[in-house]
């Protein structure tokens, strides 16, 4: 019997490859069960035919068990299906130096404990008491410097969120600032555009002794903070140094969003957006519209990535669908790309399928829109 139940409860969760998690604690799994599916999968094969005391009800045990191995393969099936498709979204300009491929099953181990690059914490603004994580070129000479904005539904998270990625850009050659910014319900929008504005001042006051080259810059944000990210590229007017903004399941059209809330079992999102905006849509409209790609694009804004998981029960991948019209109808450069098992932060690992294909995605981007020198440390 604690056999088939432990089958059974397996073969639920393999669910969540498939289906957007119901509520908050059961997304927290689902980001585990779709990028260490193998380990599941594994946990599963070891499982099955080993015998318990008592009844091992052997029918049941075998239709759960083989049935949850085919959901926990799903992730890699998609990810072995899309990745000539990824790979075409850049086959204009092959700007993979080491040729890796988008996926690949050794990194799913392999990469687990890659060495990570150390920081310094600087404070860019000291009335503020704002402070950024600075993540030095791998490459000597000035190199350019990717501003990363950390979600947390505008709320919550800090500089140090996800800080792999910050990792694998230094070593790629760019610097990363990784910054806080001010929270809501505190402070309203615009304040962490803003926030942004002053970091962008900070790093150009400072690029020589940090080696930036201060003419190109690219905005990277997750969640929250993408939304952020893809604001600050609309409305700053800085297009020259800013050479493109990446987007990782952002809402990134928050009139739509509010229209279209989230299932409150799993976020309260017209709450947060209140909070963050001053009150709901009805209130100030204009807040949502003023902060919102979809209404504040033009046709000189930077290119863009967009990344969403289509499985993401916080933030839908139409986000994603609606600010790529508006880009189409401007002629704006930028590049889309659905994961369909993926969950809200899948990239919380470099080494699933998700954090794999999205992060050789932000690689390959970013070489294509910016100019490295190429003295190696």
């Amino acid at each position: 019997m604690v056999k088939l139940i432990l089958l059974i409860l397996l073969f639920l969760l393999s669910l969540l490859t498939v289906f957007r998690a119901p509520t908050d604690w059961i997304w927290y799994v689902s980001i585990l069960v779709t990028e260490f599916s193998w380990v599941f999968f594994c946990v599963v094969v070891v499982i099955m035919p080993v015998k318990f005391g008592g009844k091992n009800y052997t029918a049941a045990s075998l239709i759960f068990g083989f049935a949850a191995l085919i959901f926990y393969t799903i992730p890699f099936i998609y990810a072995v299906r899309i990745t000539p498709g990824v790979e075409q979204i850049f086959a204009d300009k092959n700007t993979n130096e080491d040729k890796t491929p988008p996926f690949e099953w050794s990194k799913l181990v392999t990469g687990l404990f890659a060495k990570q690059a150390s920081y310094q914490t600087l404070t860019y603004d000291t009335a503020k008491k704002l402070t950024l994580d600075f993540y030095p070129s791998f490459i000597k000479g000035n190199q350019p410097c990717i501003l990363v904005v950390h979600g947390g539904s505008w709320s919550s998270g800090d500089s140090q969120q996800l800080p792999e990625l910050n990792s694998e850009l230094a070593k790629r050659g760019y610097n990363v600032a990784s910054i806080n910014y001010r929270l809501a319900p505190q402070y309203k929008y615009p304040a962490p555009v803003e926030d942004v504005k002053s970091v962008f001042a900070f790093l150009r006051e400072h690029g020589k002794q940090l080696s930036i080259d201060t003419n190109q810059f690219v905005l990277l944000g997750r969640s929250a903070g993408g939304q952020i990210a893809l604001s600050a590229a609309y409305t700053l007017h800085d297009d020259a140094a800013l050479k493109g903004v990446i987007c990782f399941y952002a809402p990134v059209d928050m009139v739509w969003g509010y229209a279209n809330p989230t299932n409150p079992l799993v976020l309260d999102s017209r709450q947060v957006m209140s909070d963050y905006l001053g009150g709901t849509y009805k209130q100030v409209p204009q807040q949502y519209i003023a902060s919102s790609g979809n209404y504040t694009a033009r046709a000189n804004v930077p290119p863009a990535l967009l990344i969403y998981g289509q499985n993401d029960p916080l933030v839908s991948y139409l986000h994603a669908v609606r600010l790529s019209k508006k880009l189409d109808s401007l002629s704006v450069l930028h590049y889309n790309v659905y994961l369909p098992w993926a969950t809200h932060g899948f990239d919380f690992t470099l080494n699933g399928p998700g954090g794999q294909i999205s992060t050789w995605c932000v690689l390959q981007f970013v070489d294509k829109i910016t100019i490295r020198q190429n003295n190696l440390q």
